[in-house]
């Protein structure tokens, strides 16, 4: 593909916690002439078929790819995992992580939705909130958007209090065993959003040195909405001293945060290691 084509490497849909309906997200894509894109749903490998057939069927290249919900010395870090496949010895590994994690979040989020109805709070509106799910369990993302529709919200942050005070948490693996399923299953592991901070871990180039010397990450998300100019010129310059890979992604969970057009030659050496030529 073209240097200057428009990839986006991270976005997520209403597989796990994002508000695009899969044919939805797909669609703005194409009307918005992106050439390339990864749809990233948290521990969701077994919807990667479902989704490329998708984009098959409507013209758009879409990876393989997936985000898992890990953990590092006790903290979140989540993995960008591209490029695996189900006949690789690591894939029943990598599927069995995925769904024990979604499992977990399943009930927690449950446990804590109604925990949160005992309290007293009312959600008279949640069909139309979340028709998008069809049926699907309700994700942590739901919760926040039934708590906000309903006017639950005091300011910035309000909403995480609330589900944070009734019991709720992320479910997650410990990432030396996702990156050696992941490895395994022939995929290429980056760390989402490094600098992101909050409840992720924030790396520096000291903090990156400590993982790689404990887990093999093939890469950063270097290009994220949320990194400053100093981070993305830190990370880059990391990713080049160390030979690392670098993804750049959106984040994207729905049309309120829309898709970026990154350039492909961003992403060139990522990208060729999964068989794309950028020229």
């Amino acid at each position: 593909m073209a240097a200057d084509a428009a990839i986006d490497l991270q976005l997520h849909t209403t597989h796990s916690d994002g508000t695009w309906a899969p044919a939805q997200l797909i669609d703005y894509l194409l009307n918005e002439q992106f050439a390339l894109a990864a749809i990233t749903d948290h521990d969701r490998p077994d919807s990667v078929v479902s989704v490329l057939q998708l984009g098959a069927e409507r013209g758009l290249h879409l990876l393989t790819a997936v985000e898992m919900s890990t953990s590092w010395r006790g903290e979140a870090t989540d993995v960008l995992c591209y490029g695996f496949a189900a006949d690789q010895p690591g894939w029943n590994d990598l599927l069995s992580l995925a769904q024990s994690v979604v499992l977990r979040q399943n009930e927690i989020t449950r446990e804590v939705y109604e925990k949160l109805l005992r309290a007293g709070y009312e959600f008279p509106q949640e069909g139309e909130v979340l028709k998008a799910k069809a049926g699907e369990p309700l994700g942590s993302n739901d919760l926040g958007l039934l708590l906000l529709h309903h006017g639950y919200s005091t300011g910035p942050g309000s909403i995480g209090r609330i589900m944070t005070d009734a019991g709720f948490y992320f479910a997650q693996n410990d990432i030396a065993v996702v990156v050696d399923a992941a490895h395994r299953s022939g995929a290429l592991c980056l760390i989402a959003h490094p600098g992101r901070g909050g409840e992720f871990t924030r790396f520096d180039g000291g903090l990156l040195d400590e993982l790689r010397g404990e887990v093999p990450i093939d890469g950063i998300e270097a290009y994220y909405p949320k990194h400053t100019p100093e981070q993305v010129a830190m990370y880059l310059d990391y990713a080049r001293r160390h030979d690392l890979l670098v993804s750049s992604g959106s984040d994207s969970h729905g049309p309120e945060k829309a898709p970026i057009k990154y350039r492909a030659e961003l992403s060139r050496q990522l990208l060729e290691r999964l068989g794309i030529r950028v020229e």
